[in-house]
This record gives structure tokens, sequence and C-alpha cells, in this order.
């Protein structure tokens, strides 16, 4: 693997949020918009809630938390679309970079991204509201880990769709983390799930991270255990994510679509 052209790779989606105001808005507005809506939610939920002691403190923290998973995700998929819109799609794999580089300089641009999007939010939350996620202590670090992972993956199985049928499937990219969020239990414990929706939540890793976070705040106590499993089940998805994203690779490039791409 070469790490001049990861670096390489990476530099030039950093050039491009860096020299466009839009780009560069846009990263920072919707995280900072879901602080804000959320905290006043939660606040509100504090006046008619006995579940939760800190009810702004939990529920704006899991926000912030789904927020890194669901940016991490969405600049991932936002880098490989912009080689599509910008017409470049082309020129990448005719360039002499092997696809585990390419998704090495996506994965490591992609916490870029998502690190510039979510820190002014994550700042305004501390006075604002009195949360900070920094609470959570050194679990946090593990936790962001996971979601980092699992967000990854789901960009990486997006992303080998867009191979397979073409740029028609990026609206997959903003469905997906909809789709899984009711099964994340991100503001809520898993007993709320029927009982077979329970099974299958357990098989994602959003559920332990999810509850981990929640017992820290509401209990105090840490299960390294459900962090393991967490980190465990991301490792397992990332992996197949990665094989997904080969198949896909190599059957467009079989039947000659990767030449199409972006027309």
């Amino acid at each position: 693997m070469n790490f001049s052209k990861i670096y390489a790779l990476g530099l030039r989606h950093l050039y491009l949020i860096m020299n466009s105001f839009p780009r560069l808005l846009d990263l920072i507005y919707w995280p900072t918009v879901q602080i804000f809506l959320w905290g006043f939610i939660s606040k509100f939920f504090t006046l008619s809630s006995e579940y939760y002691s800190n009810t702004v403190g939990v529920i704006l923290t899991a926000a912030i938390l789904y927020d890194f998973l669901f940016r991490a995700s969405i600049s991932f998929n936002m880098m490989f679309l912009e080689e599509i819109w910008s017409r470049n799609f082309t020129n990448l794999f005719i360039a002499p970079i092997k696809i585990k580089e390419i998704i090495a300089a996506l994965t490591l641009t992609a916490i870029l991204r998502t690190l510039i999007g979510l820190v002014p939010a994550v700042l305004i939350a501390i006075p604002l509201f009195g949360v900070s996620v920094l609470k959570l202590g050194i679990p946090l670090i593990f936790l962001l880990i996971s979601l980092y992972l699992f967000g990854v993956t789901l960009g990486l199985l997006v992303t080998s769709g867009l191979l397979r049928y073409g740029p028609s499937f990026e609206n997959i990219a903003w469905a997906s983390l909809f789709f899984l969020a009711p099964l994340g239990c991100i503001y809520y414990p898993i007993e709320i799930l029927p009982v077979s929706l329970q099974i299958i939540a357990k098989s994602l890793p959003l559920v332990h991270i999810f509850e981990e976070m929640r017992s820290i705040l509401i209990n105090n106590a840490v299960s390294y255990t459900n962090i393991f499993k967490s980190i465990s089940i991301s490792i397992v998805y990332f992996v197949f994510g990665i094989i997904i994203f080969y198949i896909s690779y190599f059957g467009a490039k079989k039947r000659g679509t990767l030449m199409n791409m972006g027309e």
C-alpha cells in the first residue's frame, strides 16, 4: 500500500472542502441545527418525563453520537460521489491506484470531514445546554471508534451500490441510516422494541453503543464487555463492507460500466 497515494487522494478532497465555502458551511450547518433542535426538544421532555433524571444530557448526547455516525457515513459517500459528479471517476480507476488505497484514503479523510462538521456543534452544546460528550470519559473513545467503523461500513455498502447500479443509487446514501435508526435504539432502551426486533437489533453495534452510553450517564456504570462487543461487531461489518465493495468493483469492471459512470 502506497501511503503517498493515499495522502494525495485525501489531500484532493481536503482542498475541495477548504476552498469551497458552501461545502464548508454545509458540513457545519446540519450538525449545529441538530444540536439546537434536539437540545430544545429534550429540554421540553425534561418537564414531562420521569424516565431520565437528566433528559437533556442523555438525549442530546445520543443525538451527538448519532450525528457522528451519520456524518462519517455521509462523508464517505459524498467524497465518492464527488468523483462521479466531477467526471473524475474514470480517471481515478485508470490511474495506478489500488482499490485498497482508495478505500484507505476515503476512510481516513472522512474522519476529518466528520470532525469539521461536528466539533463546532459539540462546542455550542456546552454553554447553551450544559451538555458535554466528554462526560462519558475514556469509554467515549471506544464508542466513537465503533460508530466510525460502522459509519464507514455503511458508506462502503452505498458506494458498492453506486458501482453496481450507477448514480441512481445515490438516494440510498441518505436513506440508509434512517432505515437503521429505529433498530439502533438511539433515544430509547431496547426493551421498547418487540422481542422479534430485539434479536435483529442486537446484531447491530448501535444498540450496544447507545445502551452503554445511557448506562454511563444514568447509572455511572461502565461495561467494557458491551464496548468490546460493539467494536467487534463493527469490525465484522467493516470487513464485510470491504468484501462487497471489491465484488461490486470487479463486477462493474467485467460489465464495462466503470467507463460510463457519471455520464
